[in-house]
């Protein structure tokens, strides 16, 4: 066989591999980032409940402004993160004002009457659920697509690429300490 026929043959081998494998990452980094879009849809839902939260709280409430205030601040520095990484430590944050808040209402009998409390709360919980699994679904593509660029040779080609590793959506300290219950 004629060399210049193999040497075609493997430069157009080596091309299909690395057409191939540029198409998997972009199709992978694509799922990273509508994953990243299905959290922030659910966080901006979380956002969009705390004002009316905040409204059906104050009038009950009225000794707690710190609590209040917390979250407001936290929504705050939600809506006002720009990147993915201040959005998660923001997100983070929300949540923690959110369980102050609700954990403070339990000293509220008349506001957990309340029927308009109790719905927000309801919705709260499950946008929370919702966020849980929506972190739960990135951190799984974020992981495709991480160890997709890592192995051997695709990390070759990848960096030549300027593909970079994605960062996962962690948990916030305080959410990974462990409940204290005492009977």
């Amino acid at each position: 066989m004629n060399p210049l026929v193999i040497v075609g043959i493997v430069i157009g081998v080596l091309a299909l591999f690395v057409i191939f494998l540029y198409n998997s990452l972009i199709r992978l980094r694509n799922q990273v980032r509508n994953a990243w879009a299905q959290i922030d849809v659910q966080l901006k839902r979380r956002a969009d409940l705390i004002p009316n939260l905040v409204e059906s709280v104050k009038g009950y409430m009225k000794h707690e402004k710190g609590v209040l205030e917390n979250v407001t601040k936290a929504r705050t520095a939600f809506l006002n993160a720009d990147t993915m990484g201040k959005k998660a430590k923001a997100s983070n944050m929300l949540s923690d004002t959110l369980k102050s808040l609700f954990a403070v209402s339990e000293n509220y009998p008349q506001l957990k009457a309340n029927e308009n409390f109790l719905q927000l709360q309801e919705e709260l919980t499950g946008t929370e659920n919702k966020i849980a699994y929506a972190r739960q679904s990135y951190n799984d593509m974020v992981m495709e697509f991480n160890t997709k660029i890592q192995k051997f040779p695709n990390n070759m080609i990848a960096r030549q690429l300027n593909f970079t590793q994605e960062q996962m959506f962690e948990a916030a300290a305080e959410e990974k300490k462990n409940v204290k219950v005492s009977f």
